[in-house]
Parts: structure tokens; sequence; C-alpha cells
């Protein structure tokens, strides 16, 4: 690492702040409030060794995320957290996100109309109701108390994802165990890639076969929206991307769902709310990702000598950038610590800004959307199992969120007494 990124910051370096369920299930560590009042910008310690500078303005934290000429994702999103990143290596072609420039806009432009233009979400709209609603069933027929991470929001995001890929929901633990190795306590690159390897073969074959006998999907469709540019895939940035879309795809969409349905039981007033007017669904939905999103925070890396905030960073620094605790910032939302399902306006970060933000929230926006009304409709009973502080969340793992849900509920409506299928306001 250069000099500037691993000077030392003395005995008194400040340990990044990380999420603490036990205290604060769905807010951002209780002293990210302190540090954004009094030192918005300042020199911290990452789980991995790294020093970076730690960001919580809002108003920081958004110039920073849309400036990719100033502060560059090369090194990588989460090399704070991940013990087997490696910010000094060389991009691989399996990593078009560590990309900038024309470079990383070569994918984003021909993955995106397969991941957010309305006419695509109208396509996929029916799949994911057909999908909640099959899990729906499911987990009538077995009865309750059911976990809604693993019993209802996993299944849902993996068959979605991979249907909009084109991997059969039974070749899930391909990805489901890469996902388990990229984003646990893992240290070895070594041990990743051995983890990986199977789903990059398993794609390799996919590619191969696509590009001889093309199918609806959208890996089909990313195939020939390439090969009609000026520079098409190789096979191996077409494996690329779908490990891209699958590995982080379905479990930070489930974890979010899960934690959402969570946040919404904890505050059964919004949750009233929701009931007596669905109209709010939508911007519920962001409510929760606002409310929720971006706890880990993510990295960039200072391209030359700047400022964030009137503070001099050099070039070469790494900076975190505290999204939850932007999107608390009592100068960007008005009682910020308070859900609103009803908030508006609503510019949070949660999906991140600029350039990199994610490439798949509208997908995700989704299937929060469709889950809702249908829960709404169709499981008006549905409530905690289990006091809200035995609720276990996740350990050893970057996606931060409950690691089970465990719910109740009196009954799950058939569809056709629940007023039938797509029928919530985002679907009329």
């Amino acid at each position: 690492m250069n000099e500037s990124t691993d000077r030392p910051g003395g005995p008194d370096l400040l340990e990044l702040p990380l999420p603490k369920p036990g205290e604060c299930p769905f807010g951002p560590p209780p002293e990210m409030a302190g540090l954004r009042e009094r030192t918005p910008v300042v020199r911290v310690k990452c789980p991995t060794g790294l020093t970076a500078w730690l960001v919580t303005r809002y108003d920081d934290v958004r110039e920073v995320l849309g400036d990719a000429e100033r502060f560059s994702s090369r090194a990588g999103q989460a090399i704070h957290l991940m013990a087997h990143a490696d910010p000094e290596r060389p991009v691989g072609d399996l990593e078009f996100s560590r990309l900038d420039g024309a470079d990383y806009q070569r994918f984003r432009r021909t993955i995106g109309p397969e991941l957010s233009t309305a006419q695509r979400m109208a396509e996929l709209r029916p799949m994911v109701q057909a999908l909640v609603d099959e899990r729906l069933d499911a987990l009538a027929a077995a009865g309750p108390p059911a976990d809604f991470y693993g019993d209802f929001a996993v299944p849902v995001t993996t068959a979605a994802i991979g249907g909009l890929v084109g991997v059969p929901y039974a070749d899930r633990e391909l990805f489901h165990n890469a996902a388990a190795v990229m984003f646990s306590g893992a240290t070895s690159r070594a041990d990743v890639l051995e983890a990986m390897r199977p789903l990059h073969e398993y794609l390799f074959t996919m590619v191969v076969t696509r590009r001889a006998t093309p199918a609806d999907d959208s890996l089909s469709r990313i195939i020939a929206r390439s090969e009609a540019s000026e520079r098409p895939y190789t096979d191996v940035e077409l494996v690329g991307i779908c490990a891209a879309l699958l590995v982080p795809g379905f479990d930070t969409s489930a974890t979010v769902m899960a934690h959402g349905l969570l946040t919404l039981l904890a505050h059964p007033e919004e949750l009233a709310r929701l009931h007596a007017e669905p109209s709010l669904i939508p911007r519920a939905v962001e409510e929760i990702v606002r409310f929720l999103g971006g706890a880990p925070g993510i990295v960039r890396q200072a391209t030359r000598d700047t400022e964030i905030g009137g503070h001099p960073v050099a070039g070469g620094d790494y900076v975190v950038l505290a999204m939850q605790a932007a999107d608390r910032d009592t100068a960007a939302f008005p009682d910020p610590d308070r859900l609103d399902v009803g908030r508006r306006p609503n510019n949070h970060l949660g999906f991140g800004y600029g350039t990199h933000q994610c490439f798949g929230q509208q997908t995700a926006r989704l299937e929060l959307t469709v889950t809702l009304e249908t829960l709404l409709r169709r499981v008006p009973s549905l409530r905690l199992a289990v006091p809200l502080e035995d609720v276990p969340f996740k350990t050893g793992s970057i996606v931060y969120g409950p690691a089970e849900v465990p719910v109740a509920w009196d009954a799950v409506l058939p569809v056709a007494a629940a007023g039938g299928r797509g029928t919530g306001p985002a679907g009329r």
C-alpha cells in the first residue's frame, strides 16, 4: 500500500464503528451520530487493518459517491470488511465493478436494460408475483411458525435472480455456496477462488450454450447486445457479469426484505398505516432502504490530493462512506431516526449514488413492493413469533441483517380471496 494510505494514525486511532444489533437493530452504531456532528471526516482503523477516512455527513457522502473521477472504485467496495480482498491486486476480467469511467460504463450500458427499465420491470412483475404467492402457499401448507428470512425471502430472491439470468432454482447451491464464502470472514483469496470455481465452470458452460442457442433470458439478450457493440464481451467477461448478478443479488435483497419486515413489525403504527393506505407501499419501500441501507459502508480511493467537506485527503487515501449514517443526517431528513412510511421527499443513499449506484436497485424495489403488497393482502395477521430482542442477527458476514425472522399468523388467505394476483397499488 502507498504511504498515504498506510500512514499511522497514532495510538488513539478510532476503530471503525460497526453495526450493533443488540443496541440498535435498525440503525447505525450510536457513536455515528456524534462523529457526524463533531468530526464528520475522521481517520479510522477498519477490521481488516485498513486505515481510512470515515465520512458520515449526507452531503459529503453524496459528493464522494457522485465524483468517480476524484474517488475511484478500483480498490473494491468492501475491502474494509473482507479480509481476503487485496486493494492493490490488478483488476481481473471477472471484476468489472472495480472499473471506472468508460471501462465500467461498457458493462453498465449492456446490463442496465435487463435490470432497470420500466418495461423490463413490468415484464418481471408477474414472475415475482408468482414466486411470492407460491412461497406463501408453501408457508400456509406447512403452518406457523416459520422463518421469514430462510423460508420466504431467500427462496423468492434466489428464484427471481436465477430466473432472470437463466439458472434453474435446482442449481441455486452453486451461487449460495459462493456467496457464503465471498461475504464471510474468509482470509484467503485462494479459499474464495476455490468456492467460486464450480459456479464459474457452470456459468462458462451456460455462456457457450447461450451463444450457440439463445434463450429467453437476460444472458442471451446481454450476449446479443454485446455482439452488436464495438467491443463484444469475452466468455470470461460474461461469466463475471452472471456471477456479479447471482452472488450478491439474492442475499442482499433477501436480507433487506427480512430486515424490512422486521422493522415494520417492530413499528406497528407504521404497519397499520400501510394496512389502512396500501398506496403508501412504494414510499414505504424507499423508507425501508433509507432506514436500513448501507450499514457496513462502502470504500472509495482518492485519485489525487483533494478535500471532503473542507478536510484534506491525500491521493491514494481510502475513504469509508457510512451511507446509513448519512441517511440519518438531520440536515438532509427531518426526524431521520423515525421510520415514516409516507416520507417525502426521500433522496436516500441506500442504493448508492452516481455512476456506481446499485445496478439491481429496480429489481430490489420490485421484489420489496410485490412482497409488501401481497403480505398485506394475504397475511394481514402476520406477526413476530418471538420478542424482538430474541431475533438473531448474522455474524461473520458483511451482509448485515437478521439471520432469522420467526413469524406466526392466523391464516394465509388464498390468492382469489385476497383479491387476486398483482392487484396492489403498484400493479394497477
